[in-house]
């Protein structure tokens, strides 16, 4: 249908009151109440078509919902999963670290045994972390660079190049080329510049 065709309106108009029974007829060999009861059930049967395809897609929407969210909690519980493996495999590398640290507080040994073993339990531990991807910062005569670098204090100095560390107190970490742990650090300052 055309819009602003006059004619068009008034003949689809006309044809649609045709399907009807007309307003005074009751007469059952009239050829209108023929085609209306044709009509009529052709659209009875279009509407159960039309209502039989729409449940049918609903009922395939609420399998597609269901599916979708039996994988999505699937993918959360494999994602726990995994977390929990990797945390175990961490684990499992440091607990020959705790292992020697146990022999260590055992033994009675004099000192510098004492101090030779907590030094092989801390080469053990910095090769365990290394095999994790934990790397230390390198700070000690390093520029300063506030990205991996925690400034605590600045101290005057002419022994140091200006804003370069003079003094680590406490070590900073990377993990795979992220930042765990900034280095905390003293940070020389020439009073001549």
């Amino acid at each position: 249908m055309v819009k602003g065709n006059g004619k068009a309106e008034a003949k689809g108009t006309k044809l649609d009151a045709e399907r009807e029974l007309p307003a005074g007829s009751e007469d059952g060999d009239d050829p209108s109440t023929v085609t209306s009861v044709s009509a009529d059930g052709r659209d009875a049967e279009e509407l159960q078509k039309v209502k039989a395809e729409r449940d049918s897609l609903l009922d395939r929407l609420a399998r597609a919902q269901a599916e979708f969210e039996n994988v999505r909690r699937r993918a959360a519980k494999e994602q726990q999963d995994y977390r929990d493996y990797a945390l175990s495999d961490a684990i499992k590398s440091l607990l020959p670290v705790v292992d020697s640290l146990e022999r260590a507080v055992q033994m009675k040994a004099d000192p510098a045994e004492l101090r030779n073993g907590v030094e092989l339990i801390y080469k053990q531990l910095q090769a365990a972390l290394a095999k994790l991807s934990v790397n230390p910062i390198e700070a000690q005569g390093e520029a300063f660079d506030p990205r991996y670098h925690d400034a605590i204090e600045m101290v005057e100095t002419s022994e140091a190049p200006d804003h370069h560390v003079i003094e680590e107190l406490q070590r900073g970490y990377t993990f795979k080329d992220r930042l765990l742990r900034p280095a905390m650090v003293k940070v020389a300052k020439n009073p001549g510049k």
